[in-house]
């Protein structure tokens, strides 16, 4: 099976802003910050696209998917 396009991290319940300049993007999951989406950096230390992505629920009121 190829592999598909890497996990989108901005909907990702794992993903987080650090609100650190180095380091503004951070992966629960992995308990890592990085400069480049975790998604990526997962990507390119394993050699696979990420396996802890987790859609994040729809924001309530709303009834669809933030953008």
């Amino acid at each position: 099976m190829p592999p598909g396009p890497a996990p989108n991290c901005h909907r990702c319940r794992h993903f987080y802003v650090t609100w650190e300049p180095a380091t503004p993007r951070g992966c629960r999951a992995f308990g890592f910050k990085s400069q480049a989406l975790p998604s990526v950096v997962v990507e390119r230390e394993s050699g696979v696209p990420c396996r802890q992505f987790e859609e994040k629920p729809p924001v309530s009121g709303r009834g669809e998917h933030p953008r």
